[in-house]
């Protein structure tokens, strides 16, 4: 999952990039808070309608807290209104970290199963030069088309941004990071088709953590000045990435799935945050309406509900556990 979470981002990351290079910092920033919100809210929502998800017990225990971790240090460190180098290096030493911790709990799980070691095959030993040669070119092939469309989609969200009236924060919260998350949503999709329904899962969650230690720490320690935090994305969109974090965790605890249901509630949140998004930036008349409908009615009870089937699963673990002894 690790490989897999660090391939889907790697659009981000030459779209972060490409931004921090031209001076776009707001793409930049908007590329990693909206893909993790894209990421959870309409991807395993879609996968979750396509098929119930299985969650692996290591995504409850360690990654999605860890997931919520990382928003909220995102959240701390941007409370003077930048992401500084230091905050930077902190973030990216933090995801790697992660990545060696994750390396070496795979390796001790292997060991304890007694998975056997494998070796190359002799009689591969004289085609192995080729597909080396192969792969090769294959990944410096893909890295060129990687850095072009990455250069292309920050410079034609500029365009769309003036063309439109809208902030570039906007542009890149929504069409920069729905372009950027494609691999996650082709990925999470086939997994699921296929069965591997925990691999949908596992790919979303550790892709945001990504996107969030290394990707936007490498992005603040390339950026001449640091990243600025506007206060709109301070005070709206990062807290937003943080509930989509928060509201895995009961959701994947009931019953280590998720269903339909939830999937399609994590669809419906999408559709109303991405409204909000064009509401508040044409400033349209129906924006205070729309904003007290969601927060009056919709957000608390949603919270009232995930709460109480939290609740409720944790009595019946409890129950089963006490059984079983």
């Amino acid at each position: 999952l690790t490989v897999v979470a660090y391939g889907t981002s790697s659009p981000e990351l030459a779209t972060n990039l490409i931004a921090v290079y031209e001076n776009k910092l707001d793409i930049a920033v908007g590329n990693v808070v909206g893909s993790n919100i894209f990421n959870v809210f309409l991807i395993l929502g879609i996968s979750s309608l396509i098929v119930p998800l299985v969650v692996h017990r290591q995504v409850v225990r360690l990654d999605v807290p860890i997931m919520i971790a990382a928003s909220l240090l995102l959240l701390l460190l941007g409370l003077d209104g930048a992401l500084t180098r230091f905050d930077g290096l902190l973030l990216f030493g933090a995801a790697l970290f992660y990545t060696f911790f994750i390396i070496r709990e795979s390796r001790r799980e292997q060991r304890q199963d007694g998975a056997p070691k494998t070796g190359p095959d002799p009689a591969d030993e004289g085609g192995r030069g080729k597909t080396w040669i192969v792969s090769i070119a294959l990944v410096l092939g893909g890295l060129g088309a990687l850095v072009l469309g990455s250069k292309w989609l920050v410079d034609s969200a500029i365009v769309i941004a003036k063309g439109m009236g809208v902030s570039e924060l906007v542009i890149g919260l929504t069409l920069v990071a729905a372009g950027t998350s494609l691999p996650e949503v082709v990925t999470s999709i086939v997994a699921a088709l296929r069965g591997q329904r925990d691999i949908a899962v596992g790919n979303v969650v550790d892709s945001n953590i990504y996107n969030i230690l290394a990707i936007l720490g490498l992005s603040s320690i390339l950026a001449k000045d640091g990243i600025p935090l506007s206060p709109a994305i301070l005070g709206f969109d990062i807290p937003v990435m943080i509930g989509a974090a928060v509201a895995c965790l009961p959701i994947f605890f009931t019953g280590h799935r998720i269903a339909r249901w939830e999937g399609a509630l994590f669809l419906l949140y999408y559709v109303a945050y991405t409204l909000f998004l064009i509401l508040k930036s044409l400033q349209h008349d129906s924006l205070p309406l729309f904003s007290g409908w969601m927060l009056g009615y919709v957000i608390p009870l949603t919270a009232v509900t995930l709460m109480v089937y939290f609740l409720r699963a944790m009595v019946e673990h409890a129950r089963s556990s006490a059984a079983s002894q």
